[in-house]
């Protein structure tokens, strides 16, 4: 078997709506088997990511985090991707990090919005201004063509720098840029809630993005208590996130609050109910996400 590499090229192939078909698709097969391993060395990390659905394949993603790279000029999250054949095991693949990485994450969401966000949305607020933000607006532009884009971040400067970069508008004030957008997206690194559930109204939809750990949330238990909830995988959010663990825990709200997952997709209830309902999608990840992306990105690089 030919083995391909694929590297960032292989972004010239790829579209955000083609993807989403593929994300959706994988969840119409047997449900994924998934595990993490965690390493550490002091504030550096080796996560080892692995997934397998049969008739899909098998994918092992290694990630390592060095908060410290920073101050050598280097990215602080690195790693690789390896993509093994559904039927023999045999290694297929070997796909870059960053574009695996990328194309899931807003990905994710961006199935979640399409479901979720009201057909008519077109002011999109991006809370933050790092890799992740700019993903977004690239994903939403192609799933939401007249949108117009917003951008708030803790620091004006990562926002007016993002904003030259994507011609989105610079927001001085959360709140009130929070209250008028159709669609809110939060992708920072806040472990205290940033966007508070007073500021909603009826018929918004929040992708939540950039809480990864229990010490982590971007929202409110107000925004919570008042919204719809959905996750991408209630095996990789509800007990490991503290978006939802935390209120859980407390008793904010329950795990039953969960409307659906991406496995709900094939029965029809990861949607929108009512145009007036406030909806909140909890984006987790998950390697048997970033298997789907993979498999999409290695079937696109073949059939260039």
């Amino acid at each position: 078997m030919t083995v391909e590499i694929i590297g960032r090229e292989a972004e010239a192939e790829l579209d955000w709506l083609t993807l989403c078909d593929a994300i959706e698709a994988g969840h119409g097969l047997p449900r994924a088997e998934i595990a993490d391993a965690f390493l550490y060395r002091g504030k550096d990390t080796l996560l080892n990511r692995a997934a397998w659905i049969d008739g899909l394949g098998q994918l092992v993603k290694c990630a390592t985090v060095f908060p410290g790279n920073g101050a050598l000029g280097k990215p602080s999250i690195n790693g690789s991707v390896t993509l093994y054949a559904d039927t023999t095991g045999e290694l297929e693949a070997v796909v870059d990090f960053h574009l695996v990485t990328k194309f899931k994450t807003a990905g994710d969401s961006l199935v979640s919005a399409r479901r979720l966000a009201r057909p008519d949305s077109r002011a999109i607020l991006i809370v933050g201004a790092g890799t992740v933000a700019k993903s977004m607006i690239e994903a939403y532009r192609a799933g939401f063509p007249e949108a117009r884009f917003s951008i708030w971040n803790r620091s004006p400067a990562g926002a007016n720098a993002l904003a030259r970069e994507t011609g989105a508008e610079v927001a001085t004030d959360l709140a009130a840029a929070v209250s008028a957008a159709d669609i809110v997206c939060t992708c920072t690194m806040s472990t205290e809630p940033v966007v508070m559930g007073e500021w909603l109204r009826p018929g918004q939809h929040l992708d939540l993005i950039g809480a990864y750990r229990p010490d982590m949330r971007e929202v409110d238990d107000e925004a919570l208590r008042r919204a719809q909830l959905f996750v991408d995988s209630r095996a990789t959010t509800i007990h490991h996130i503290g978006e939802l663990k935390d209120p859980i825990a407390r008793g904010v709200i329950s795990e039953s609050d969960i409307q659906a997952d991406f496995y709900d997709i094939p029965q029809g209830l990861y949607r929108r109910r009512s145009a007036d309902e406030i909806t909140i999608a909890k984006n987790g990840g998950g390697a048997h996400l970033d298997l789907m992306t993979a498999a999409y990105i290695l079937a696109a690089w073949r059939g260039r």
